[in-house]
Parts: structure tokens; C-alpha cells; sequence
């Protein structure tokens, strides 16, 4: 494990002295229950994209579990097509531990980081061609607690595990509806990649329960949607080892040294980020430094201009700036957490410690059993590139569900090119459609953006692949 002070976001015992020292949360916790500070915001401007948003961006928190003592932030995108009548996607960044930021300024929101002019001192936004905005209304989310801008005002609150962030993500999604009376009447749809393999299709049993019992407000589930999800840690991780060999990375007789492979993309180099502050330490200093106004700027640490595909520093820079959380309506009382793309302290890794997040739920696949007995669509897809969580292990229990084939493996197609293989199953009123991305990894979104905008339209508009 490693030591409390490598962690760049504050941790539970650190934000207790902070809760303890009347001076800082005083006059904070006075205006939360005197209703001063809105829940929710309208961003027009954010630092480093020229003139007004031409979307609609709302900001805000909400509290889930006892006493709402977890404080969940969100960043809420309207459909740039009829929000009132397009589809809902809450979508749950991966991890644990990750926050939907980067989800939304990296990979589908309607923002990127412009990398070929931006630099540390200036990073410079612009419209994302491949937003996915195109096709639905999109709820990204920090959680759980500890994750991005996301917070618990008590210590033990820190401490969770898959099943209770399920519920919470259900009951996160009740109160938004709750807040947001238009869109309760809009098809909902449960999204996420990664480690949301394992929370999706729980939370999803939620809802549906929800529902047949009555709970208010009803939600109206049409499906879900997976990215390279982890379904089942055994044997997603021992797919690695077929599919290294099937992609000739291993020799027939040598089934061995795959670590200097970049699992996240294999055919990208190990991505060495060195030099764009991976030491937290010197992050720290830099991003105090960035805040005087009297900085010089000769003195900031110079970074490479080539960046490693997924690197997270301008996003992390970004963040991290006054005016930025600013314009996202962040509390000047979260001055002391600095914002990180993926807490430590929460993010799965086969083997690590466990610090402040249990993974409880070594499997998912019983969920998605259940989940053919419900009236549900569900997309699954794999970037064919991905040694994360490859596609063949997805494929595995896909068939251990024991559905009905009918759409055999073929290719589907963008701009008359082989985008992937798609097949296609159902049982009952339960259809599943599983699609790789050619030349895609682990974040297919990140490697392949037009194909993977282009899935998500025809699939909400329930076209074929």
C-alpha cells in the first residue's frame, strides 16, 4: 500500500481535520442547510474555449446514503438534437474511482483538449466532432465518494464497496429525476466501461425492482450499454493470456512476459510519462504554482509536446484551476481536494491492497442472467485491441448466458470501411448485440471516436450495426 501522502486527492482522514476545524466548514455547512448554495448550475463559459458554450452544460451535487452524507458532483450535457424527447444516458466512468470529467473533456463529451496547440500553461478546448450528444442527453457522474469533485462529510462514508454504490447510483438517479421533472418521460438508458462491467447490470436489477414495486419516480429502462467491461475477474484476466497468443504477442511454447505491452491499446508503445508530471509531488508544486498571480512562467517545469495517447496532465492541469472550478460552480471550501483523474484509493487493481473500496462482486454475469427475464436492450462492445479486458473473455460469458443466436458474426461498416464484427442474440423480450471496434482499446472511444459514435446512433435508434 502505498503511503497516505502519495495521493494527490484528499483522503478520509484528511478531509476529518478539515470537517473538524470549525473555520473552514463553519460557515459551509451554514449555507448548505440555509439553501444559499444552488445544487445546480448553468455553465456558459469554461476557461480555455473561445466564446460561450453551444451546448447546454449544468453542473450541480446531489447527496446519496445516510443522511446524504455522500456528495456526488455531475456534469449533466443536453442532447444537441430534442432533449426532450432523446434518449437519457447516465453513464458511469470506470475505476472505481474515475471521474466522469474525463469522460466528458476526453473521450465522448462534446469537449477535447486540442493537443496539438495546447500546453501546460494553456490548454485550449474545442468542439468534439464525435460528441455523443448527437444521439442522447448525457449524465456523467463522480463517484463514488472521492472520485473527481465528489465528497463524504464523515469518514466512514469514505468506505463503500459494489453493492452499496449500487445503491447509491440508483439513489442518485431517483433524486436527478426528482430534480429534473422534463426528462422522466425520456427513454433511459444505464451506460459505463471498464470496471462498470461489475455496477452496471446491478444497478439496472435496481431499477427494474424499483419499478415492479412501485417506487416513485418509475424510470422509464429501455437497456444498457458496456465498453470493454470487467464482467467477471477470473475469467476476463485469464483471457489475457489467449488472447496475447491469438494476436501473436506469445509464442506458441512461451506463455510469459507480456508487461512492456501497453494493455490499454497493444499496439500503442508503454506510454512513459515522466516528463508530463507523474510525480504527484511535483504536481502539487505545480499547480500551487499555477494559482499566484505574481507565477512566473518561465520557471514551470517544460513538458514534451507529444503526448501519450490518454494522457491525462491537461485534463489534470485544467482542473485544477481557479477559474475552471470556478466556471464549474466547485465549492471554494473543496479548495484543499485537488482533482485527479482516477483516486488511487478507489481504483481496482487484481492483487492491490484494499484501501477505502472493496470489490465484493467478483462477478456480474448472474446479473446479466437475470436480466434476460426483463423487457431490456443491451449493447456490449470491445475494442479488438484491448488486453485490459479482451474481447474473447467478453465473448465467453456472453455465451455462458445461454441466449438464442440470431445474427451470426459478420462485419458492420462506416464510410463503406470494416468498423468491427457484430453479432447479435435475444431470448424472451431480452436482445444483447455484441460488436468489437476494429483498432480499438480499452477506452474505444478514445482510439476509434467515429465508429463509436456512429454504434451508439444506430443503436439507440434501434437500427442494426
Amino acid at each position: 500500500m502505498k503511503p497516505q501522502s502519495q495521493y494527490v486527492h484528499l483522503q478520509p482522514k484528511n478531509i476529518v481535520k478539515k470537517i473538524n476545524n470549525l473555520v473552514f466548514f463553519g460557515v459551509f455547512l451554514l449555507l448548505i442547510s440555509s439553501g444559499v448554495i444552488e445544487s445546480r448550475s448553468i455553465v456558459k463559459t469554461l476557461p480555455g474555449f473561445i466564446g460561450d458554450l453551444p451546448f447546454t452544460l449544468e453542473t450541480g451535487y446531489i447527496g446519496v446514503g445516510e443522511s446524504d452524507d455522500v456528495q456526488w458532483f455531475y456534469y449533466f450535457v443536453e442532447s444537441e438534437g430534442n432533449p426532450e424527447k432523446d434518449p437519457l444516458l447516465l453513464w458511469l466512468t470506470g475505476g472505481p474511482g474515475c471521474s466522469g470529467l474525463t469522460t466528458l473533456v476526453s473521450e465522448t463529451g462534446p469537449i477535447i483538449f486540442n493537443k496539438t496547440n495546447s500546453t501546460l500553461e494553456k490548454p485550449i478546448l474545442e468542439i468534439n466532432p464525435d460528441r455523443w450528444i448527437k444521439a442522447a442527453n448525457i449524465l456523467y457522474l463522480d463517484q463514488p465518494a472521492g472520485a473527481g469533485f465528489s465528497y463524504a462529510k464523515t469518514p466512514e462514508a469514505y468506505t463503500t464497496n459494489d453493492t452499496l454504490s449500487t445503491m447509491q447510483v440508483y439513489d442518485f438517479l431517483k433524486k436527478w429525476l426528482v430534480d429534473h421533472p422534463k426528462f422522466l418521460n425520456n427513454p433511459f438508458y444505464l451506460g459505463g466501461d471498464s470496471y462498470n462491467g461489475i455496477l452496471v447490470p446491478m444497478v439496472l436489477q435496481e431499477i427494474y425492482n424499483g419499478n415492479e414495486v412501485g417506487e416513485e419516480p418509475q424510470i422509464k429502462i429501455k437497456g444498457y450499454m458496456l465498453g470493454n467491461p470487467l464482467t467477471d475477474r477470473r475469467g476476463d484476466y485469464n483471457s489475457r493470456i489467449t488472447f496475447a497468443h491469438r494476436v501473436a504477442l506469445l509464442s506458441d511454447p512461451i506463455y510469459e512476459c507480456i508487461k512492456r505491452i501497453n494493455k490499454q491499446y497493444i499496439l500503442d508503445p508503454v506510454c512513459d510519462t515522466s516528463n508530463t508530471f507523474k510525480n504527484s509531488h511535483l504536481l502539487r508544486r505545480s499547480l500551487s504554482s499555477l494559482n499566484k498571480t505574481a507565477m512566473n512562467m518561465l520557471l514551470l517545469p517544460q513538458v514534451k509536446r507529444q503526448w501519450c495517447r490518454g494522457d491525462k496532465t491537461l485534463s489534470t492541469i485544467w482542473a485544477n484551476r481557479k477559474d475552471v472550478r470556478k466556471a464549474l460552480r466547485i465549492s471554494e471550501e473543496s479548495d484543499e481536494i485537488t482533482w485527479v483523474p482516477c483516486n488511487e484509493s478507489l481504483t481496482f487493481d487484481y492483487g492491490k491492497e484494499v484501501i477505502s473500496y472493496t470489490n465484493n462482486v467478483p462477478s456480474s454475469v448472474a446479473y446479466h442472467k437475470q436480466l434476460t427475464y426483463k423487457n431490456c436492450r443491451a449493447l456490449i462492445y470491445s475494442g479488438d485491441h484491448d488486453m485490459v479486458v479482451p474481447y474473447v473473455g467478453t465473448l465467453n460469458w456472453i455465451e455462458s448466458i445461454n441466449l438464442i443466436l440470431t445474427d451470426d458474426w459478420r462485419p458492420w461498416f462506416v464510410d463503406k470501411q470494416v468498423a468491427g464484427y457484430t453479432m447479435k442474440y435475444s431470448t424472451r423480450n431480452y436482445n444483447l448485440t455484441f460488436a468489437t471496434i476494429k483498432g480499438g482499446g480499452h477506452i474505444t472511444a478514445l482510439y476509434k471516436p467515429k465508429e463509436s459514435l456512429s454504434m451508439v446512433i444506430r443503436w439507440l435508434s434501434d437500427n442494426a450495426l
